[in-house]
């Protein structure tokens, strides 16, 4: 395991934890789409049925259970103990639209015809889009809380390294995954205008929001 891996795994658990600290020190989840955390814990969920099969580590299997407990804390904080501040009205991505593609390619595209395989396979597919959700929502809305935009930064940053930790991988151990690296890339790529827009203006307060909290990313 190399530092592009760790300092990826790190960027990603501190992602969960910056989004999960603002939830719980405001008592409120405005501005998070409660979609893009679904989609996530079934990420985790589907990817990390292994727990009960194989054990490569105690850092491995330490990691799949703080990521699964993060997801679906979220996820209950959203729609359960704080969803009367839930921005439903916003989080409108309609998820049958990304679900159904995913299943079908995992289905058509995976390594080996077995449950477990093609789960893992799915989970894949999903990580690369599962972020959709809640740009959309920020589009729509134009604005995001300086938190969200801090939670997104390190969710693409932790994209960005698991690249390099495959490009690393590829040159020290000739490992390629072909499926993780492509649907890697497609999840980077989203990030993009986001990484764009964080470093051009996210670090300046936009005139308008200055007292509340927010910036504006009305161009996503």
């Amino acid at each position: 395991m190399n530092v592009f891996r760790i300092l990826g795994d790190l960027s990603h658990l501190l992602a969960m934890i910056l989004l999960l600290g603002k939830i719980w020190r405001s008592k409120c989840c405005t501005g998070i789409s409660g979609k893009s955390q679904i989609l996530f814990a079934l990420v985790f969920t589907t990817r990390y049925l292994d727990l009960f099969t194989n054990f490569i580590s105690i850092y491995n299997t330490v990691m799949k259970v703080v990521f699964l407990l993060c997801a679906y804390v979220t996820v209950y904080m959203i729609y359960g103990k704080f969803r009367k501040t839930f921005d439903s009205e916003n989080d409108t991505f309609r998820l049958e639209f990304l679900l159904v593609p995913v299943i079908g390619l995992s289905f058509l595209e995976n390594y080996s015809f077995t449950l477990l395989e093609i789960l893992w396979t799915f989970s894949i597919y999903l990580e690369s889009v599962a972020i959709l959700p809640q740009l959309f929502m920020i589009s729509k809305t134009g604005e995001a809380e300086t938190i969200t935009t801090h939670y997104l930064f390190f969710l693409g940053l932790y994209r960005a390294l698991y690249l390099a930790n495959w490009i690393r991988r590829y040159q020290t151990e000739n490992f390629y995954d072909q499926i993780a690296v492509v649907s890697g890339v497609v999840q980077t790529i989203f990030y993009c205008d986001f990484f764009y827009l964080y470093v051009t203006k996210g670090m300046s307060w936009d005139d308008s929001n200055a007292d509340t909290g927010l910036r504006s990313y009305s161009s996503i």
